[in-house]
């Protein structure tokens, strides 16, 4: 693998290539055997995982947008020990790095699911999707508080001897203190950007489109801003930098890594293409080729810009 012009090293993880089909758009995985080589992709992250399942949010859940779509699963899941009997064993077939997703809405919601997982086998590192209000603390955001944040990476990292990765909300003004928070807490990387939130109008019955009312914008839409927020987080940090947000093409996972990323992750592009993971590595190695770079992770960290790194 150390050969292909594609191969990067993640926190220590092996990667055939730098797409990894991203959490909540991808199932479980094993639902996409039959349509994908899931041996083909870097590394594929599941849908979020909580302590126990969890029936989501009321339809409709989805709705597509100019340039993207709204999605309001409401992190709808079949609970971390379900997952371990039932679905990650069947993952083990597969020749690619599985990153579990982890949810919670108090500290101890996520480190008991990492406490679960981290006695069962073919898991290669978590992905704490933090974009998710403390019901201890009123409901403030683990994604826009530094302490609570800090607090949060504190606790699991204690039980956590995988390697662990926190998931970044962009709704905030300032993406640099968060990113060094997780840094400094322990984070061995960060990934962003995860959805904007959003609200789609009903002009006729004056309602929401989604049944839950708000929900979060991802796709092509808001790629632009996925980059700036992907740039600031790398200049900010030392630690790998995973980035999203609208990657459809090989060349938009060149630009993010161009941008600071060492891997990136495809999530709404699927929903279009359930192949795209596959097709987006094959077009950034063609990329490579025709640029002449021998290995892709040449280009993390190129820009050639003296933009700011925060605002």
């Amino acid at each position: 693998m150390s050969s292909s012009p594609l191969a990067v090293s993640l926190c220590g993880i092996p990667l055939r290539n730098p797409v990894i089909a991203a959490s909540g758009t991808f199932g479980y995985g094993i639902e996409f055997e039959h349509l994908v080589e899931l041996h083909e992709l870097g590394g594929l992250v599941v849908k979020g995982l909580s302590r126990e399942p969890m029936s989501g949010n009321p339809e409709p859940r989805l709705w597509e947008t100019r340039g993207g779509m709204m999605n309001s699963v409401g992190l709808q899941n079949v609970g971390v020990r379900t997952f371990v009997a039932e679905k990650l064993p069947k993952l083990a077939q597969f020749q690619t790095a599985v990153f579990a997703n982890v949810f919670g809405y108090a500290t101890e919601d996520y480190v008991e699911v990492v406490r679960v997982l981290e006695d069962s086998p073919g898991v290669a590192g978590y992905e704490l999707n933090v974009s998710c209000p403390n019901t201890r603390h009123g409901g403030i955001y683990f994604s826009n508080d530094p302490g609570l944040l800090t607090e949060l990476i504190t606790e699991v990292k204690r039980v956590a001897r995988r390697p662990l990765m926190v998931k970044l909300s962009p709704n905030v003004a300032d993406i640099a203190p968060l990113a060094r928070a997780a840094e400094q807490a322990g984070a061995d990387a960060i990934s962003l950007v995860n959805t904007f939130i959003a609200l789609a109008v009903d002009a006729k019955t004056r309602r929401p489109r989604l049944g839950a009312g708000f929900g979060g914008l991802s796709g092509p839409a808001i790629k632009p801003i996925a980059l700036r927020m992907v740039y600031q987080a790398a200049k900010a940090v030392k630690i790998p930098v995973v980035g999203m947000g609208g990657i459809a093409t090989g060349e938009d996972a060149a630009e993010f890594m161009i941008a600071g990323a060492s891997a990136v992750e495809v999530g709404t592009s699927t929903f279009w293409d359930p192949t795209s993971p596959v097709r987006i590595a094959r077009e950034l190695g063609e990329f490579l080729k025709k640029q002449k770079i021998a290995q892709v992770s040449e280009l993390t960290g190129t820009l050639r810009c003296d933009v700011p790194s925060a605002e």
